[in-house]
């Protein structure tokens, strides 16, 4: 399964999520401080 990185731009958080896990990240936001999160905020790991 394909790994990612995100970076928050509001809080800073930096998490390695899975796939599912990007996808709820995009739909819901920042799980930290609920910020907007784009597909642009992911890197591949």
């Amino acid at each position: 399964m394909k790994e990612y990185e995100y970076v928050c731009q509001e809080c800073g958080q930096q998490i390695e999520v899975n796939g599912p896990m990007r996808e709820a990240i995009v739909e819901n936001g920042c799980p930290v401080c609920s910020a907007p999160a784009d597909t642009d905020h992911f890197s591949q790991t």
